[in-house]
């Protein structure tokens, strides 16, 4: 039992760090073609996870299931076009993240049809299996994470492309928005220990609406194939 459990979190922390540093290297390669060195310069346009480490982010993966990486470094001015470089790196995260978890369904597919009855009971199949479903879960938990219009996720910074007063609704986001983000993950994680929580899991509610309208669509097209 103990093995087993190991394996699964080595295999999970694998799928975490695979899943964070996809999506830093895509706002860092997207804001280099948009025309900002900035993140390049820093060394962040790299698949290298200790590059984007972030202790808090991690441990918040680790116990709510979704969590953060060391922002990339963005200076908008770079951009040749503001508010598209803006949006496109914005963006590019969450797409990235979209795009792995529609890569990675058909691979748990292949793996339960071809590979599972062969190695089934085995260590290997332990760590195939909790890698796979890790890389599905966390891609998608990830992307609508980044989609919650609260700073400092990609959402509010997609918002902030489109929005050109930034008034008073906009700094009180943009000051506190952090703030209130913190609080909604305790909520979310006070909720799955002490009932009462569960009436007031905001952020619950929101990733489970936003991960179903992401893999509802994915599931059904590849099980078209299968």
């Amino acid at each position: 039992m103990e093995l087993t459990y190991f394996i699964e979190l080595i295999a999970q922390l694998l799928a975490v760090m695979i899943v964070l540093s996809l999506h830093e290297f895509s706002h860092a390669f997207v804001a280099y073609k948009c025309g900002d060195p900035t993140a390049k310069f820093a060394g962040r346009m790299t698949m290298n996870p200790v590059k984007h480490f972030d202790l808090l982010g991690l441990l918040a993966f680790t116990f709510a299931g979704f969590g953060w990486a060391k922002p990339v470094p963005i200076n908008p001015n770079n951009f040749k076009k503001y508010k598209l470089g803006v949006f496109l790196t914005s963006i590019a995260g969450i797409l990235a993240n979209i795009l792995c978890a529609f890569l990675i369904y058909p691979l748990i597919q292949l793996f339960f049809m071809y590979v599972f009855p062969y190695i089934a009971g085995k260590n290997l199949s332990v760590f195939l299996f909790s890698f796979l479903l890790s890389l599905w879960s966390c891609s998608l938990n990830f992307a609508a994470f980044n989609l919650i219009p609260l700073y400092p996720l990609d959402g509010f910074r997609v918002v902030t492309a489109f929005n050109k007063k930034q008034g008073k609704v906009y700094r009180f986001f943009r000051n506190y928005g952090q703030y209130i983000l913190l609080a909604l993950i305790v909520i979310n994680i006070a909720s799955r220990y002490i009932w009462v929580f569960a009436y007031i899991d905001l952020l619950g509610f929101v990733m489970g609406w936003l991960t179903t309208w992401m893999s509802t669509p994915i599931s059904a097209f590849w099980n078209l194939i299968f």
